[in-house]
């Protein structure tokens, strides 16, 4: 199953050629999975636990310029794998049926007392298997 999130582009976004500047992409995705693991995993599992992970990769393919600001567009995203410690997650940011970019991220979860890699748990790992799309 896939989860969609809207993103506000702001006229701040926009760079000084009149597109939205390519860092900005990865704000998408961010406020998109902050947005899908705040309504869909903390409410229904009583808990944050998806919280205590970091991005430890990421890659955007940029296919059509996005130009328009104080417009509301969407991102999709889904989880495309399931490790031991970490998932990858794929991100689409679209309007009206149109794919302006592609992005990718791995998280890795982790241990906030050491600061190191930890497995995924079983209630964690079960939420994921509801968004795994191959």
């Amino acid at each position: 199953m896939k989860y969609t999130s809207k993103v506000y582009v702001r006229w701040a976004d926009l760079d000084a050629f009149g597109h939205v500047n390519n860092a900005v992409y990865l704000t998408y995705a961010e406020l998109a999975r902050v947005d899908w693991g705040g309504k869909e995993f903390a409410p229904k599992q009583g808990s944050s636990v998806l919280v205590e992970m970091t991005v430890a990769h990421s890659e955007v393919d940029y296919l059509l310029p996005i130009t328009k600001f104080g417009v509301d567009y969407d991102v999709n995203l889904w989880v495309e794998s399931i490790g031991n410690t970490s998932f990858t997650m794929a991100y689409e940011v679209t309007r009206d049926g149109v794919v302006f970019a592609k992005m990718k991220t791995v998280q890795v979860m982790i241990d906030l007392a050491k600061m190191k890699s930890r497995p995924i748990s079983e209630t964690e790992r079960a939420f994921l298997n509801k968004y795994l799309v191959s």
